[in-house]
């Protein structure tokens, strides 16, 4: 780590920038004119969108995003698109709504069930044909879904949440606009934000760390602890909100390439047994997975030298000292308002089936150490 061979995948192209959102119709339509455009729970939120699309000469039909995109609402959005003739597909939203487009936008033009291309709970087998081209416009700063080449499903009969996998996946456009998340209430700016700080210090930490990601991480890690403060002091900082849909889409492209960890390998199986929301889940966990993965890092090794790294962006952030930095980071998260897993209806007698279910997961393979199950139900019993 790093290594010095490596590929980098991403969207087709990506625009960045405040306002760039007002281009967003004369870009999905130059992707086709019958368009599924999937937004959050209130239409209201994607009309100025919808308007626009129309204006544009398009038709468009609209699906609603009301949660976090399970197997049924995934086989309403299929239906609904080929009904349609959907030709492209648009998300406006959360990683909820991108994630709910972007599957999708891969899953109308296929001949399988949908369940033989998942993960964990399916064959995991590739797409059979080529995705709908697919735009996504992100309006939280947190999961980087815009640029990832997956969308994660919850599956209500096995109590898991999974991946659906294909690098062809990639959006065809990434239109980050931080302007989009200007109203974002305070609890969704935590979450999401420390979802956003999660997902450039796992990359970092990686094992498939690579120089393109590091390139990245190494910025985005100490900009975003800042950004982060920042916004939460004062959630009108339009400068600390345009750095943290910066550190968001940094998260996407490195966790992408370089893979996540012992964060997010929990993270899937607390909220496909708890419905708990994951940005959330992720920032109880950071600390004491940190933690864990100090505690078994060799001293003097590469990992070691990016563990104090990180303790010192995160203790410059906070002005704590650095051999104090995990914690008070969780402390920090706490009195912001950042709830506690017990507090999002995570059982503890759920700990070790998670635990087990981690242990296993895609996201724990890249992790910098082997941590044991035992170890990780420490981890989610400090959490709770």
């Amino acid at each position: 780590m790093p290594h010095d061979a490596f590929s980098f995948l991403t969207a087709g192209e990506i625009r960045f920038g405040r306002g760039g959102a007002a281009d967003a119709a004369a870009r999905v339509a130059a992707l086709g004119r019958r368009v599924l455009l999937v937004h959050g729970a209130r239409a209201a939120r994607a009309d100025w969108l919808n308007s626009a699309l129309r204006d544009s000469g398009c038709t468009v039909t609209a699906l609603a995003c009301p949660r976090e995109p399970d197997l049924a609402l995934i086989e309403a959005g299929v239906t609904l698109g080929r009904d349609a003739g959907a030709g492209v597909v648009v998300a406006l939203g959360g990683g909820a709504a991108l994630d709910t487009g972007k599957a999708v936008a891969a899953l109308i033009p296929a001949d399988r069930p949908i369940v033989d291309h998942l993960e964990v709970v399916g064959q995991g087998l590739p797409l059979d044909h080529a995705p709908l081209p697919f735009a996504a416009l992100p309006t939280t700063a947190g999961t980087g879904a815009e640029v990832t080449r997956n969308a994660v499903i919850d599956v209500p009969h096995a109590r898991r949440k999974v991946s659906l996998r294909d690098p062809r996946m990639l959006p065809d456009l990434a239109l980050v606009d931080p302007e989009l998340t200007d109203a974002l209430p305070a609890a969704q700016t935590l979450a999401s934000g420390l979802d956003a700080v999660t997902q450039v210090i796992e990359p970092y930490l990686s094992r498939r760390a690579n120089l393109m990601t590091d390139a990245l991480c190494r910025d985005a890690i100490p900009r975003g602890l800042r950004a982060l403060c920042s916004v939460m002091a004062d959630g009108t900082d339009a400068q600390a909100r345009d750095d943290m849909a910066w550190i968001s889409l940094c998260g996407g492209l490195a966790l992408s390439n370089a893979g996540l960890g012992a964060v997010h390998g929990l993270a899937g199986p607390v909220g496909g047994m708890s419905h708990a929301p994951h940005g959330a889940v992720c920032g109880a966990l950071l600390p004491g997975v940190l933690s864990a993965n100090a505690g078994a890092a060799v001293p003097g090794s590469v990992l070691d030298a990016r563990l104090q790294e990180v303790r010192g962006w995160i203790a410059a952030a906070l002005g704590c000292d650095a051999d104090d930095a995990f914690a008070a980071l969780a402390r920090w998260s706490s009195a912001q308002g950042l709830p506690r897993l017990g507090a999002m209806d995570v059982a503890r007698a759920d700990l070790p089936a998670i635990a087990a279910a981690a242990a296993g997961s895609s996201s724990m393979r890249a992790n910098p150490v082997e941590l044991t199950a035992e170890t990780l139900q420490e981890i989610l019993e400090h959490a709770m």
